[in-house]
């Protein structure tokens, strides 16, 4: 499961954002789930981050880049984003999607091909 929206269209996912990572409202974010454990690990949601991270230049032309923030505890999360390029860029308190986990997140970043990212979103 892959979905992919712009921060613009969910001012409070921006607001919550901005104490830890400043970032241009255009930006989008993905949300991205491998259902079956069996496969987590073995390069499914590398290669559909990689994927919707190289449409997102060609659907949506303004965004100037992808940032995902992730639960600090699901290492397999953010090894795939780091895996599809994606680099960390900020690390701090967020509202967790699942309420079983704590408030600590890592922010990650893909920027446009041959966008120069605001100084603080480096």
């Amino acid at each position: 499961m892959v979905q992919r929206y712009r921060y613009a269209d969910y001012p409070e996912h921006l607001a919550e954002l901005a104490p830890v990572l400043a970032i241009e409202p255009d930006a989008v974010s993905i949300d991205y789930l491998v259902g079956d454990p069996e496969l987590v690990g073995h390069g499914p949601g590398t290669r559909i981050v990689r994927a919707v991270v190289e449409a997102t230049w060609t659907d949506h032309p303004a965004a100037p880049a992808v940032v995902v923030a992730v639960s600090a505890a699901s290492r397999a999360s953010w090894r795939a984003l780091e895996k599809a390029g994606l680099r960390r860029v900020a690390e701090g308190e967020l509202t967790p999607d699942n309420p079983v986990d704590d408030r600590e997140h890592v922010v990650h970043r893909a920027d446009r091909p041959g966008h120069r990212p605001p100084e603080c979103a480096r």
